[in-house]
């Protein structure tokens, strides 16, 4: 049978199908995404705007049109802070469905962490308690696990392109616009601090996304081999990633737009992105970064696959 999987993120709208034989073994037919920004010019005040209504409309009759042509037969698409924050959630749901015959399903902070967990624990080889951090437009989710199980989870509404609009109002970003990232972040995250100091994590795993741009800059500036292609993780450590962070905080918006390996949706928010990795690495006194290129959409995947052989 052939499953296709939607991540409907704030930032970036994610298609995932695949081809699953009767052994449940996986082959990837199509792996896409479009930049929706759905957040755009109204995250903070709850709405979908019309330009970002109709963009994220426009992509996702494209991604029913490549459904189409593959000829799927189980489509999951999942909303998530975006959808779940905007006062006109229900009407793009509605218009997705009534225009493509895509049924969004709305889910949780708490049902996004866990997913994003079945997805990371499929890339990474966890060795020891780690902290899992999944960085979206509208929210981060936070677990922490050992390897065989979650100890705790939290997905907190202080996504990139929020702690933006809030807080990054000069370019290069301040001194004082990073202190007043770190004072919200001292007031929001208090029962993370509290959870990081009883597990104890020892590794940071940073769910694709951001972690990918912080990953392909390591390998240039430090000039590592290209990984496998088959890869489905990446390590690095907090020296190469200070070094990334600071030519990223430091740089205005021009120089990452010239940057390549920063793409276009990315250019600005990567700034507060950023300060807020270095904020958890600090604050948790880890020394070691894994890149997972599973979140979500593959955690889903993984998830159908265990609780049915037929999915």
């Amino acid at each position: 049978m052939r499953a296709a999987i939607l991540d409907l993120g704030t930032n970036t709208f994610h298609l995932l199908i695949v081809e699953i034989d009767n052994d449940n073994r996986i082959r990837e037919l199509v792996k896409t995404s479009a930049d929706s920004r759905l957040g755009e010019g109204g995250i903070n005040a709850g709405i979908i705007n019309a330009t970002a209504f109709d963009r994220a409309l426009r992509i996702l009759e494209g991604f029913a049109d490549k459904i189409a042509e593959y000829n799927v037969d189980k489509v999951r698409a999942f909303g998530t802070a975006a959808l779940r924050t905007a006062t006109n959630g229900a009407e793009f749901i509605a218009a997705v469905k009534q225009k493509t015959g895509i049924s969004i399903e709305l889910i949780t902070g708490d049902q996004e962490a866990e997913y994003i967990w079945h997805g990371v624990k499929h890339a990474v080889n966890i060795t020891q308690t780690s902290l899992i951090m999944d960085i979206g437009g509208g929210s981060v989710e936070f677990i922490i696990c050992n390897p065989y199980k979650i100890l705790w989870k939290k997905s907190y509404p202080i996504g990139a392109a929020r702690l933006m609009a809030a807080f990054h109002h000069s370019d290069p970003i301040s001194e004082p616009d990073i202190s007043a990232i770190h004072h919200f972040l001292d007031n929001t995250l208090q029962d993370l601090r509290q959870q990081i100091t009883l597990y104890k994590p020892q590794i940071l795993i940073g769910s694709a996304g951001t972690f990918e741009t912080y990953a392909t800059l390591v390998i240039r500036k430090f000039q590592h081999p290209t990984p496998d292609v088959k890869a489905t993780s990446y390590s690095f450590s907090i020296q190469e990633f200070d070094a990334i962070a600071n030519y990223i905080i430091r740089s205005n918006h021009q120089q990452r737009a010239a940057d390549q390996d920063i793409i276009p949706v990315r250019v600005d928010m990567i700034v507060v992105a950023t300060v807020l990795t270095s904020y958890i690495l600090k604050t948790g006194h880890i020394n070691h970064i894994v890149l997972s290129l599973f979140s979500l959409k593959e955690g889903v995947l993984y998830n159908m696959l265990s609780n049915s052989p037929n999915v």
